[in-house]
């Protein structure tokens, strides 16, 4: 084989794979309405100030994310009600169409009963068609009310 020939070879093979990696790490916005269907706080220190809580909350997904989530958080939860917590969830559903689960990690915030968090996608923990989930994203809502959602989110 040639130089000429191998380089030519080379060059499309780069220009194929370049286009390739592109293409599956291109971001997509996901939105959803998220909707509390239950949850449940218990304490498992109050040997001190502030409180140690622990919580479990059923939600409800509607939008580009279709579906349900079960999360568990840990709360600090201060005497002036405004609270830190620490969550993990696993979802079931769809994201912009594809059906699987994944698990999102998440850091909450609490004041005068707003919720703010940022999320993202644990790596590893897509199945079924969504397998190779990469992501990021939050919500912003009312403790315990719902809240709209976001996720940035790609393949790889």
């Amino acid at each position: 084989m040639s130089f000429r020939t191998i380089a030519t070879v080379a060059i499309i093979f780069l220009s194929t794979w370049q286009a390739g990696s592109a293409q599956s790490s291109t971001r997509t916005r996901a939105l959803a309405k998220i909707t509390v269907q239950s949850s449940e706080a218990k304490p498992y220190d109050q040997s001190a100030r502030p409180a140690l809580m622990e919580i479990r909350i059923n939600e409800r997904f509607t939008g580009d994310i279709d579906g349900e989530s079960m999360v568990r958080a840990l709360q600090v939860k201060r005497d002036d009600h405004s609270s830190s917590l620490v969550s993990m969830q696993r979802f079931r559903g769809k994201l912009g169409g594809r059906q699987g689960t994944f698990v999102l990690q998440g850091s909450e915030t609490v004041e005068n009963g707003k919720i703010k968090a940022t999320w993202f996608v644990v790596r590893g923990s897509g199945t079924g068609a969504l397998s190779g989930l990469h992501g990021e994203g939050g919500f912003e809502g009312h403790f315990g009310k719902g809240s709209d959602g976001t996720l940035d989110y790609w393949f790889e």
